[in-house]
């Protein structure tokens, strides 16, 4: 068997296709334009790479990009007193602090100051509570997209078993919720799993995020399986530094049913999901319609 490959590259181009249509009918019809401010503190490389990558693909959408890089020293009152300004801002409907923050700044209370009806991270305490209840909330972009992928690749995801491996508040927590939203019976499973081999066998959906290279071998996995990995390592091979993900890309493929590969799987959706939420902010914000297909 050799497995479907789940291209998120071109499936997030198509997203990000269907945002601009919608922003372009709501500047039209609506003289709105949907705005999004992300806040960069220090220099971190990866960091600016990303948000770089968002600020032209926010205005590649036909939405406003408002960027707010500080100096890594910058102190929680400066941070939490741009944040305030950006909540009180009518041009603003999504704002993103980009993590990790510098060691000296509180991740969770600077998160938990943004609006949560402006938190397009998904990450504020009230849209956790929120998702865990089935309500309507602001949903973390990578979980997602990996449902957004699941569904189009599926149609209907219902009574399928999934394994999430992974216990993150970023990607392991909220996917198993929006799995169980989408009536999949779910294992959490994680570093102290009994038998961990055992129970990703049993998946029909296996999510991987763990951030370790290459720690699924094929021969767990289901024969069919949808295999998601959501990993995004750097390793040295043959003096170069290469992509991975958390599983044996090649010894899966060959056993599932379908599989993302890494690069170019669950990656590009992270941000083409952003882009959606902050669309769904902004009519969520005038009372419109949200858009169709672009939520969970």
């Amino acid at each position: 068997m050799t497995a479907v490959v789940i291209d998120g590259k071109a499936f997030a181009a198509r997203v990000r296709g269907q945002v601009a249509a919608h922003v372009a009918r709501l500047r039209e019809e609506h003289g709105l334009q949907p705005g999004l401010a992300v806040v960069l503190v220090g220099e971190d490389p990866a960091s600016q790479v990303y948000v770089r990558n968002k600020g032209t693909q926010t205005a590649e959408a036909g939405m406003a990009s408002f960027e707010h890089r500080l100096p890594a020293d910058t102190s929680e009152a400066d941070l939490l007193a741009l944040i305030a300004r950006l909540n009180a801002s009518p041009a603003v409907h999504g704002i993103l602090v980009q993590l990790p923050l510098p060691k000296h700044l509180d991740s969770d209370l600077v998160i938990n100051s943004i609006d949560p009806a402006k938190d397009v991270d998904g990450f504020h305490i009230s849209n956790v509570g929120l998702l865990g209840t089935g309500q309507k909330s602001m949903v973390p972009c990578t979980p997602l997209g990996c449902l957004m992928m699941l569904r189009d690749h599926h149609g209907s995801i219902a009574g399928m078993n999934a394994v999430v491996v992974g216990r993150s508040n970023i990607v392991g927590k909220p996917m198993a919720q929006l799995l169980l939203g989408d009536s999949c019976t779910v294992t959490i499973a994680h570093s102290r799993t009994r038998d961990l081999a055992a129970v990703c066998r049993g998946a029909d959906i296996l999510v991987a995020a763990v951030g370790r290279p290459e720690m699924i071998p094929g021969d767990w996995v289901k024969p069919g399986a949808t295999v998601v990995d959501v990993g995004i390592n750097r390793v040295e091979r043959d003096g170069k530094m290469r992509l991975v993900g958390d599983v044996d890309y090649a010894g899966c493929a060959a056993v599932a049913g379908a599989i993302t590969p890494v690069p170019g799987g669950v990656g590009p959706m992270t941000i083409a999901c952003l882009l959606a939420n902050t669309l769904t902010a902004c009519c969520r914000a005038k009372g419109l319609p949200e858009p169709e297909g672009l939520t969970a």
